[in-house]
């Protein structure tokens, strides 16, 4: 049946009535949502849950489990525990099994997977040349290493030689290795937290350990979560903004070598070490951001990126499905410049 003219206007009058309901109703209810705060210490670092709700949110019950949760990680994955599971691992003899728990297991297949994709430049069993370079617990140095030195803590690097079998045990092929995960598993404890607010039916919320996060929905304004990538300047201010990004069921990651290093007869030694040549990388990059739907993934590439330098990096970067990444360079002039993978929206 055709409309009447004055049907047609009532219609068009009733709907735009309830459009104009429906707009001040989702007002209503953004200005209603209150963003809640959770933190606490984990893994020598500090983390911040922020959850947006229009109903009051009781912290204390969702806080005691995911502090059991992350020290569970960190009693599995911490290298200055002595009696963690990595502990066990590295006091382990060639070809011994040591059974691991699940959450290991899956740090560890992400692992492999990082190593394979990046060309062993993420290589989780390259700490004796950190320790040898003055990054360790033992302190930075006042001489560089020999080469003999730098050439016999080489040979004890290999993540290849760390093997897991039957998705239970590790197995390590050569005594001397050993393995830290220390690149990956504050992303991995991101990932369990948002694992644990998904399932929990969370629609809306950060989390962030140690400057790494995942976001989810949107602010308690109703807007995309806006996340700053640290300006990457020696000695600068730690909530110094250079980039910012949006983020919204994405993790980002960033890896930077402007907090550690140390000069010697003026010349600059960083913490990054290029597992393939054992010294400290020399490329100039200073900063890789990288965005990815976990936090881990995104942790491990990061540190990746600043081993393979920005032509090698943003290659594998754009290969890859839903992941990008921003890399700053310090040119000979000591400017900052930007490499972009094709699609990183700042």
């Amino acid at each position: 049946m055709p409309f009447h003219p004055t049907r047609m206007k009532l219609f068009c009058l009733l709907f735009f009535v309830g459009c104009i309901w429906v707009s001040v109703t989702e007002a209503k209810n953004i200005a209603q949502r209150a963003e809640t705060l959770i933190s606490g210490r984990t893994m020598g670092t500090v983390y911040h849950v922020k959850l947006v709700s229009s109903e009051p949110i009781e912290t204390a019950p969702l806080k005691s489990v995911m502090d059991s949760i992350l020290a569970a990680l960190n009693a599995s994955m911490s290298t200055y525990d002595p009696h963690s599971e990595i502990s066990r691992l590295n006091n382990a003899k060639a070809e011994e099994a040591v059974a691991v728990s699940d959450d290991f297991v899956r740090v560890m297949q992400l692992a492999n997977k990082i190593y394979r994709l990046t060309q062993g430049a993420w290589d989780g069993s390259v700490a004796p040349l950190i320790d040898l370079w003055g990054f360790g617990p033992n302190g930075q140095l006042t001489e560089v290493p020999s080469s003999d030195a730098i050439a016999a803590a080489h040979q004890k690097v290999g993540f290849h030689l760390i093997q897991l079998e039957k998705d239970r045990f590790l197995i390590k092929k050569k005594s001397y290795v050993t393995l830290s995960l220390a690149s990956i598993a504050k992303g991995y404890g991101v990932d369990r937290l948002t694992e644990l607010l998904n399932q929990k039916g969370y629609s809306d919320f950060l989390v962030e350990i140690g400057g790494e996060v995942y976001a989810k929905g949107s602010n308690a304004k109703g807007d995309p979560w806006r996340v700053g990538i640290n300006r990457p300047d020696s000695g600068g201010r730690l909530d110094a903004v250079y980039r910012v990004v949006k983020l919204s069921q994405t993790a980002l990651a960033t890896s930077g070598d402007y907090r550690q290093f140390y000069e010697i007869d003026g010349k600059r030694f960083s913490h990054v070490i290029d597992p393939k040549t054992g010294y400290p990388v020399q490329n100039g990059v200073v900063s890789a951001s990288v965005v990815a739907a976990n936090c881990a993934l995104a942790d491990g590439l990061a540190t990746a990126l600043m081993v393979m330098g920005p032509e090698k990096g943003l290659a594998l970067i754009n290969q890859l499905k839903g992941v990008e990444a921003l890399m700053v360079v310090r040119d000979e002039n000591g400017q900052l410049v930007d490499y972009v993978s094709s699609d990183f929206q700042p």
